[in-house]
Parts: structure tokens; C-alpha cells; sequence
């Protein structure tokens, strides 16, 4: 299992970024999809994360109104759409897979498989 993420890079403060993050050597309908994040000296922090397209994600509340997680089961990508970023949101950005579950799940420790990680830095 690879998973490949990639759409960071640096943005003014109130801009946009999408992130992807390509997955290969499973069935990627099968499981479910977070993103989380991390600065220097802080433990990983939840994003955001979709079990299937049409049922309800979830998201950490500093990234609420602002993200979208989204899956592309035919590409076997997930998505994050990240509006209106702000330095607070600098950090790099990891995709993370695990099992389908009921719900969306956000502790770092159930997700099995880990992206590369992709720096978003935020200019004030």
C-alpha cells in the first residue's frame, strides 16, 4: 500500500490550496480517509475525514466552513480543499488510511497507512 500526497506549496493568507492524496495497491473503495497535520515540536493533528462520498465527513473545528474532504473512488484520490488559510494552518499535511468504519475517525493511532506528508505554508 502506497499512499502519495502532492497540492502543497505556499499561499497568501486568505487563499486557496487543494491537496491530493493518490492511493495504489488496495481496493480503495474498502477504506476510509483522513488528513492531518503537524508543526515542529506538536503532536499530529486531525484534519479531516471521509468514510464514503455522500455521507457526512468530519472536521477538526479550527478548519470548519473553511475544508473539504472528498474521495474519487474511480481515481483512488482523496481530496482537501483548503480555503481562506491562514498562517495558523501552516504545517505539513499527511493523508492517512484505515478500514471503513460507521463513522469518520479522527485519532491519528486507527489509521494503518500514511502518505509522505506535503508542506503548506501560509504568508501572513
Amino acid at each position: 500500500v502506497q499512499l502519495q500526497a502532492s497540492g502543497g506549496g505556499l499561499v497568501q493568507a486568505g487563499g486557496s490550496l487543494r491537496l491530493s492524496c493518490a492511493a495504489t495497491g488496495l481496493t480503495f473503495s474498502n477504506y476510509a480517509m483522513g488528513w492531518f497535520r503537524q508543526t515542529p515540536g506538536k503532536e499530529r493533528e486531525f484534519v479531516a475525514a471521509i468514510v464514503r462520498s455522500g455521507l457526512a465527513p468530519r472536521y477538526a473545528d479550527s478548519v470548519k466552513g473553511r475544508f473539504a474532504i472528498s474521495r474519487d473512488d474511480a481515481e483512488d484520490v482523496v481530496y482537501l480543499s483548503m480555503n481562506s488559510l491562514t498562517p495558523e494552518d501552516t504545517a505539513v499535511y499527511y493523508c492517512a488510511l484505515r478500514p471503513l468504519a460507521k463513522y469518520p475517525i479522527a485519532a491519528a493511532r486507527e489509521y494503518d497507512y500514511w502518505g509522505q506528508g506535503t508542506q503548506v505554508t501560509v504568508s501572513s
